[in-house]
C-alpha cells in the first residue's frame, strides 16, 4: 500500500463513509464533525435512555458526570455526558495518534500522516480538540518500567568506567514518546505552525484541567530547541516591507496600540526602526519585535514619539536608542525567550549603522503598579514620617490620611504639579514598586522582570508619561526608562541573582 492509500485509509476511519455524506446536507469541512455527533448519539448512556422513557423525570443540568481519564475512556463502551468524542472515537483517534509515531515508518512518512491527522483536527470542535490534547498528554509518557531498569543500571554503574553510558541511557529512558509525537507534527511543511497554534489554543485551559500538564511542558521544552535564537533570523521592518507583514505589526502591537496607516508609517520612518525575528519555518511572521527611536536624549514620554506630524529627527546627532516597545506575536511560544537576544542584536545592528548612538534605553510602561497600590497604599502611608504624613493629609483635605484619600487623589493625577505631595508620594510608591517588590526572587512587574533580567537597570521615572486612558489605568500614567548599559549588564544580572533590583541614584533617592 502506498502512501497516498495509507493515509486515506486511516484517515477516512475518522471520517464519515460517502454513503453517510451523501445523505445528509453537510458542507464538506463539517463531514467529521457531523460524523462524530452521528457516533455520539448513537452511544447514549443509559442514566439519558431511561431518562427519554415516559414518567421518568430528566436528570438536572447542573449535575456533571465526574471526569474520567483518557485510559478509563479507552476501557469504556458508553461516553459520559460532557465527553466530545465517544469511546469508539477516541480508540480510533489514539490508534492514529500512534501510527504516527510507529518505528517501523520513517521520519517523512510519520510526517505525512501527522499531516493528515492535522487536516482532520482543523474541522473538529474545541471539545474534540481538547480530547486529542488528552490523549497526547496521557497516553504517551515513558514506560516506567524501562526507566525503572535504566535508573538501576545508572546506580549500579555510578563509579565505574560505564558511568556516562549507563547515565546517556537511563536519560533517553526517560525521553516521553510524546516528544517524538512532536517531533512528526513538525516533519510537514505546516506542522510548527499547527503546534504553535495548538498549545495557544490549548494553555486557557492549563488551570482548570491539570491533565494537560504534561503535553504543555514538553511543547515548551521543544519548542525552546526549535526556536533557538540560533536558528532565527533578525530582520528589518519598513515602510517598504510587504502590506501583509506591516498589517501583522498592526494586529500585534501590544504596548501602543496603532491606530491608522499613517500612526504605523510614522513608526517606520527614517528616524526609526524595528527589527524582529523569524523562524524559517514561520517566514512572514515576526515571532517578536521591537520599535525604536533615534534621538538626541533619553525620552520622558510617549506622545512625542507617536505624534504623527512631529518633525524627523536629525539622525547626525541621534546619540539615544530608545526602546519604546516590545511585542510578542506567538501566544503558544509562552515561556521561550527572545527579548534578551533580540534587544542584543538590535543594539549590535544600530552601532554597526549609527557609531554615535551610545546611550540604549527603554521607555515603558508599567502595568502592574495601580493594581499593586490599591493593594499596599496604607501600608505606603504608614512608612512616612509624621511631617511627610502630615504634608499630604493636607494636600488631600484629610487628616490623618489613609490609603482611600490618597487613592481618589491619585485619580487627578495629571492635574497635580511638580512640588504636589500626592505626585510625589506616587513617585515614591512607584519607586517602591520597581526597585523593590520582589515575588520569587524577581521583580514583581511582569515588563520590570524582562528588562532587569535582560541586564538593564532602572533609570528614571517619568511622570505623565502616557497620558492616554491606558497609561493612567496601569500607573496613573508613568512611564520608566531601563538603561541597557553594555558595559555592565553581567554585573546587574548578578546583582539581581542576589535579589537586589540595580537602580539609578535617582530612583535611590525616592526610597521611603
Amino acid at each position: 500500500m502506498n502512501t497516498s492509500d495509507w493515509i486515506s485509509s486511516k484517515v477516512s476511519r475518522l471520517l464519515p463513509t460517502k454513503g453517510l455524506a451523501k445523505n445528509i446536507d453537510v458542507a464538506p469541512a463539517d463531514v467529521a464533525d457531523f460524523a462524530i455527533q452521528k457516533i455520539a448519539k448513537s452511544e447514549v448512556s443509559a442514566p439519558a435512555r431511561m431518562a427519554a422513557r415516559p414518567g421518568v423525570a430528566p436528570a438536572s443540568k447542573s449535575v456533571r458526570q465526574p471526569t474520567r481519564s483518557t485510559r478509563e475512556r479507552l476501557a469504556a463502551t458508553l461516553r459520559q455526558q460532557d465527553e466530545a468524542l465517544s469511546p469508539r472515537v477516541l480508540r480510533r483517534a489514539l490508534a492514529e495518534l500512534q501510527a504516527v509515531v510507529d518505528n517501523h515508518v520513517s521520519e517523512v512518512e510519520g510526517g505525512r500522516r501527522a499531516s493528515a491527522l492535522a487536516q482532520w483536527y482543523a474541522r473538529a470542535t474545541l471539545e474534540q480538540r481538547r480530547d486529542v490534547w488528552l490523549l497526547m498528554s496521557e497516553q504517551f509518557v515513558a514506560d516506567p518500567q524501562v526507566v525503572k531498569r535504566a535508573q538501576a543500571q545508572y546506580a549500579t554503574a555510578v563509579g565505574t568506567p560505564d558511568e556516562a553510558a549507563a547515565e546517556v541511557h537511563y536519560r533517553r529512558a526517560t525521553v516521553s514518546p510524546r516528544r517524538r509525537l512532536l517531533q512528526r507534527f513538525s516533519a510537514f511543511p505546516l506542522g510548527i505552525r499547527f503546534l504553535v497554534d495548538l498549545r495557544a489554543e490549548m494553555l486557557p485551559f492549563l488551570k482548570s484541567d491539570k491533565r494537560l500538564q504534561a503535553l504543555d511542558v514538553e511543547m515548551e521544552y521543544m519548542f525552546s530547541t526549535w526556536f533557538d535564537v540560533g536558528f532565527l533570523d533578525l530582520r528589518r521592518i519598513s515602510w517598504d516591507s510587504p502590506a501583509s507583514l506591516i498589517e501583522k505589526l498592526i494586529r500585534y502591537e501590544a504596548v501602543h496600540d496603532i491606530k491608522s496607516w499613517n500612526d504605523v508609517k510614522n513608526r517606520l520612518d527614517s528616524d526609526r526602526r524595528c527589527y524582529g525575528f523569524f523562524h524559517p519555518r514561520l517566514p512572514d511572521e515576526p515571532l517578536i519585535f521591537v520599535e525604536v527611536a533615534l534621538l538626541h536624549e533619553m525620552a520622558q514620554g510617549i506622545t512625542p514619539l507617536l505624534d504623527e506630524s512631529a518633525a524627523v529627527e536629525d539622525l547626525n546627532k541621534a546619540t539615544t536608542a530608545i526602546f519604546y516597545s516590545i511585542s510578542n506575536t506567538q501566544t503558544g511560544l509562552r515561556g521561550v525567550s527572545f527579548g534578551d537576544s533580540l534587544i542584543k542584536r538590535v543594539v549590535e545592528t544600530l552601532k554597526a549603522e549609527f557609531p554615535r548612538l551610545k546611550i540604549f534605553a527603554t521607555l515603558s510602561p508599567i502595568p502592574g503598579f495601580r493594581a499593586w497600590l490599591g493593594k499596599n497604599a496604607q501600608a505606603m502611608i504608614e512608612q512616612l514620617d509624621d511631617k511627610a504624613r502630615a504634608e499630604l493629609g493636607r494636600a488631600v483635605g484629610f487628616e490623618p490620611v489613609t490609603a482611600t484619600h490618597l487613592l481618589s487623589a491619585a485619580e487627578r493625577a495629571l492635574d497635580l504639579d511638580g512640588k504636589s505631595p500626592v505626585r510625589h508620594m506616587l513617585l515614591q510608591c512607584a519607586a517602591q514598586y520597581l526597585g523593590h517588590e520582589l515575588v520569587d526572587g524577581k521583580p514583581l512587574d511582569a515588563v520590570a522582570r524582562f528588562h532587569l533580567g535582560n541586564g538593564a537597570r532602572i533609570e528614571r521615572l517619568n511622570w505623565g508619561g502616557d497620558p492616554s486612558s491606558k497609561g493612567l489605568k496601569q500607573s496613573y500614567g508613568m512611564m520608566v526608562n531601563y538603561l541597557y548599559d553594555l558595559k555592565r549588564l553581567n554585573k546587574y544580572r548578578a546583582q539581581l541573582a542576589l535579589g537586589k533590583i540595580p537602580v539609578s541614584g535617582d530612583i535611590e533617592d525616592l526610597r521611603f
